[in-house]
């Protein structure tokens, strides 16, 4: 049976969601590609899983051939959500740093551009501690392996505001990313579902300007280098990380047209993390950013 064709037309902004791996990761890229991606994010192992996934020489070169041939970059990853580099209890942060040691090494075998990681909860210290730990603990992890070489960048995402979690404020992101200059490379993730339950304003025109302008104070809006398309189910200020399908949540489809269509972020990807309640939510939604890309963006 022949491919499909190319669904309609790609955007000037590199758009993806993140993809399921099953029967291996080099299977995300023909997935996102059928999808209408140009951009994807994937779990490069089980995502609430201790157990390491060996990755072979030939998932990752077909990895990087699909990836060639259907443009689809940036390759970006998501760390297990198991790990904790802010944890108290030594056996927890020892597997996690080997699972976060694990995570940027196969980032390296698949040549993808970026990282994802959450900085962390910091129960049983206080949050300045959990932001020095977490820099500390992503610089010996990377020890030993050139990052910048491979063109590969960690990014840390800011969080949703749950008690104990960092990362909820731009600030806090930024501190962890200052800790790690010339250290290893850094940027930043922003999640559209998680700056608005933390409760920052990005649903009303003023409110999204006044966000972005601080976000470029505190981290640099250069140095968002992917953003996270999630609508979200919580109100503003509710903390409540529960995505929404893109325009169906308390967010709505303006602020994401603005964020699309604003030329600070054009060299910025955009992924969607939304759920999949029917069949075809991860088509709509990938087609539901793109439309709203204007066509001189």
């Amino acid at each position: 049976m022949p491919p499909p064709k190319r669904p309609p037309k790609l955007t000037s902004r590199r758009i993806g969601i993140h993809t399921s791996s099953a029967g291996g990761v080099e299977n995300a890229a023909e997935r996102a590609w059928r999808l209408g991606c140009n951009a994807l994010q994937i779990f490069s192992s089980s995502p609430r899983q201790w157990a390491p996934y060996e990755l072979g020489r030939s998932q990752c070169d077909e990895m990087s051939r699909l990836r060639e041939k259907y443009d689809l970059k940036p390759l970006v990853i998501h760390t297990n959500y198991l790990v904790n580099l802010a944890s108290v209890t030594p056996l927890f942060l020892k597997k996690s740093i080997e699972a976060f040691r694990g995570e940027v090494e196969r980032a390296l075998s698949l040549c993808a551009d970026y990282l994802v990681l959450h900085p962390g909860s910091f129960r049983g210290i206080d949050r300045e501690a959990g932001l020095v730990q977490t820099a500390a603990a992503i610089a010996a992890c990377s020890q030993g392996l050139d990052l910048s070489k491979a063109n590969l960048t960690i990014l840390i995402e800011n969080t949703a505001g749950a008690e104990f979690s960092l990362g909820a404020s731009f600030e806090q992101v930024a501190e962890v990313l200052a800790r790690l200059q010339g250290v290893v490379p850094v940027a930043a993730c922003i999640d559209t579902c998680h700056t608005h339950v933390a409760g920052y304003d990005i649903v009303t025109e003023d409110g999204m300007a006044a966000t972005l302008t601080h976000l470029d104070r505190t981290i640099g809006l250069k140095n968002v280098r992917v953003w996270h398309c999630n609508d979200a189910k919580g109100a503003r200020g509710s903390k409540l990380d529960r995505h929404q399908h893109i325009g169906k949540g308390t967010i709505g489809l303006e602020p994401f047209r603005r964020l699309l269509n604003d030329p600070r972020l054009s060299k910025s990807a955009f992924i969607a993390e939304t759920p999949i309640d029917e069949p075809g939510d991860d088509r709509r939604n990938v087609e539901a950013l793109k439309k709203l890309v204007k066509k001189t963006a």
